[in-house]
C-alpha cells in the first residue's frame, strides 16, 4: 500500500466532510498516519470477521457492504459513496472484528487511515477523539438505520420454501 499522500489528495481530503472543521494539526496527524489504497472493480477489500486494521474514506468508486445472512448467502446491505466512511469497527475496541465484507462495486480509490495509531491520536488528545468518535457514532446510526431496513425487507420476504396450494 503507497504511504504518500499527494498534495492533491491532502486538498480532496481537507475538503471532505469527515475531515472539515478539524484544526491543522489534527489534519496534519490524521494526515501522518493515512495512506492511498485502489482496488479494482469485484476486488474484496476486507471480509467479515477478519481483524481491523483500518478506516477508510472513498474518495472516487462504490465499495458494497454486505453480510453473510444463512439461507440467503451474501446480501448487499449497502453501497459506500465517494466522502463516505466504511471500516467503523475497526475503530471500536468493542467490535474487534469487520461486521461486514467490503466489494469494490466500481474500481475505487480510497485513504485507508491506520486504526490503531488513529485510536491513540483519539486518546492522546481528546478534542480530536471527541470528534471523531461523535463521527462515528453518526456512521453506526446510519448503518444500523440501514441494516434495520434490510432486515425488515428479509423477514418480510422470506425465501420460498416450496408452494402450498
Amino acid at each position: 500500500m503507497n504511504c504518500e499522500l499527494d498534495d492533491e489528495t491532502l486538498r480532496a481530503l481537507w475538503h471532505l466532510p469527515w475531515f472539515s472543521r478539524l484544526k491543522q494539526e489534527h489534519f496534519t496527524a490524521l494526515a501522518q498516519i493515512a495512506c492511498l489504497r485502489q482496488v479494482k472493480a469485484g476486488e474484496v477489500l476486507f471480509r467479515e470477521g477478519e481483524p481491523q486494521d483500518f478506516l477508510y474514506v472513498v474518495l472516487e468508486g462504490r465499495i458494497g457492504l454486505e453480510i453473510h445472512v444463512p439461507g440467503r448467502g451474501n446480501v448487499r446491505l449497502m453501497t459506500v459513496e465517494p466522502e463516505e466512511v466504511l471500516g467503523w469497527s475497526s475503530v471500536i475496541p468493542a467490535a474487534r472484528r469487520r461486521t461486514a465484507t467490503a466489494v469494490a462495486v466500481l474500481s475505487s480509490r480510497l485513504v485507508a487511515l491506520d486504526a490503531p495509531a488513529l485510536l491513540r491520536l483519539c486518546e492522546e488528545d481528546p478534542t480530536l477523539g471527541y470528534l471523531v468518535m461523535r463521527r462515528l457514532a453518526n456512521v453506526v446510526a446510519q448503518r444500523l438505520l440501514i441494516t434495520r431496513l434490510q432486515l425488515l425487507d428479509i423477514y418480510a420476504h422470506p425465501a420460498e420454501e416450496g408452494c402450498h396450494e
